[in-house]
């Protein structure tokens, strides 16, 4: 979930990818065969100052469930309207029936110590529309309800319900109830828990007759496996792994290839996710993806990924839209994103506040309409212009100087023909690049300089 009260504060592509049918569980999916051929992120946002931050449930949708399009302009698409009004760490499990449940934690805000034994629960037939929103009570200790998350056991006939919480022991352990409807539960039971305090359990059920069960340790992600899901069943067996504080541990199986992702969210930085691939669970061993490679939704925070099909991602861009703004995102500094900063135009790692100095609106060229303005999002009245060859974000005075001056060419990125690269209208030898982490035009000779002037735009 959210993080452990003994840790520090937690905290584009589209296109449509060949169908893959599933005959397996990916991320505590049941198995269905199905076919799917794109991804659904559910997750909340938080911005370092907190003018970002939203406890309402936020959508995105994938190709690749590597690169995200908000959905909905990256506003919440629904709401909890009991318990404390807000939610953390939602959790979307297609059911056995092809419809959706929603799951999260009932908390809005960073209170750690707030006790709650219930959890938030939507339905949904197709994600655009959600019923039957109630709040279900897992147990009666005087603890939490933390990142919940469900799974079909076949052997049972039942879905379980997985979440942390502190039992008898004095440590987060994780629980389980089983469930029929999501309205009535058994009595809860420890699932796992391996003597030390864990959060944060995402499963993947029946990969090659393997069940397999990451949560946060400390800083860092674990796995567990087991040949049933028995509660009391799992035991430990991966390498550990982290960058900075890490926790919300996401796993998800592409439908192309046979890699699998381990996504986790730091809190250290706060707010950052980062991924690991392995073309093998039962290693227990992962390697850090690129991050050139991908790009969470904008200040997204303890995600869930799903699978669905190309007719679902369809409507869900229909229904909500992609973003009006863009990102643009550094090439050799993938951590980093264009922004603006005292007006002037710069490259800062993310997150940073006002998160809002890096939305853009990529409008038709003021000088020539085939080209492209980079209008301020927060400051609508300035663009991006060059002025003594550096970057400014300057008020629009309706010169032609001032049009020539904002206007720039999206070419194929220099570095890379997939990113973009973006060259000045009236100094055409030259293109925007960062220097010191500072945009400015210059002309372009080096694989350096193509790096600095190649840019991916997203969001």
């Amino acid at each position: 979930m959210s993080e452990s009260p003994l840790q520090p504060s937690r905290r584009t592509v589209l296109g449509a990818m060949a169908a893959l049918t599933a005959t397996f569980t990916i991320g505590s999916t049941p198995a269905r065969a199905a076919t799917t051929s794109a991804y659904v992120m559910g997750y909340f946002t938080e911005s370092p100052s907190g003018n970002g931050s939203d406890y309402g449930l936020h959508l995105a949708v994938s190709p690749d469930s590597l690169q995200w399009t908000p959905l909905n302009q990256n506003n919440p698409v629904v709401t909890p309207t009991e318990g404390t009004g807000g939610l953390r760490d939602p959790f979307i499990l297609r059911k056995q029936d092809g419809t959706f449940v929603v799951l999260a934690t009932d908390l809005k805000g960073t209170d750690w110590s707030l006790q709650s034994q219930y959890i938030h629960v939507w339905n949904s037939t197709d994600l655009r529309s959600f019923t039957g929103y109630h709040r279900l009570k897992l147990h009666e200790m005087a603890t939490h309800s933390w990142a919940p998350e469900a799974f079909w056991d076949a052997g049972r006939s039942q879905y379980g319900i997985i979440y942390s919480a502190v039992n008898s022991s004095g440590h987060n352990v994780i629980m389980v109830n089983y469930t029929t409807d999501f309205v009535t539960v058994t009595d809860a039971q420890v699932f796992f828990d391996p003597g030390y305090d864990i959060i944060d359990g995402d499963l993947a059920v029946g990969v090659n007759g393997v069940n397999y069960l990451y949560f946060k340790k400390d800083q860092t992600l674990v796995g567990a496996k087991s040949s049933t899901l028995d509660p009391g069943s799992f035991t430990v067996f991966s390498t550990p792994v982290a960058h900075g504080g890490t926790e919300a541990p996401i796993l998800v199986k592409s439908q192309t290839t046979s890699a699998w992702y381990l996504w986790g969210d730091t809190y250290t930085p706060n707010g950052v996710f980062y991924a690991w691939q392995s073309t093998d669970l039962s290693t227990g061993t992962w390697t850090a993806v690129d991050q050139k490679l991908y790009t969470q939704p904008l200040n997204s925070k303890h995600g869930t990924i799903q699978p669905i099909t190309t007719t679902e991602y369809n409507n869900l861009l229909a229904a909500y839209g992609a973003p009006a703004w863009n990102r643009l995102k550094s090439y050799n500094y993938p951590d980093r994103y264009v922004r603006h900063s005292n007006y002037v135009g710069r490259i800062d790692a993310y997150p940073f506040d006002p998160y809002t100095d890096s939305q853009w609106k990529l409008v038709p060229g003021l000088a020539d309409s085939s080209g492209v303005s980079f209008q301020s999002v927060n400051y609508p009245t300035r663009y991006l212009r060059h002025s003594n060859y550096q970057l400014v974000l300057d008020v629009n005075d309706s010169t032609t100087t001032f049009a020539q001056d904002a206007t720039f060419y999206r070419t194929a990125g220099l570095a890379d023909t997939s990113w973009s690269s973006f060259r000045s209208y009236n100094y055409p030898t030259r293109y925007i690049r960062h220097s010191n982490y500072v945009l400015r035009i210059d002309p372009i000779s080096t694989s350096t300089e193509k790096s600095d002037a190649t840019f991916s735009v997203g969001y």
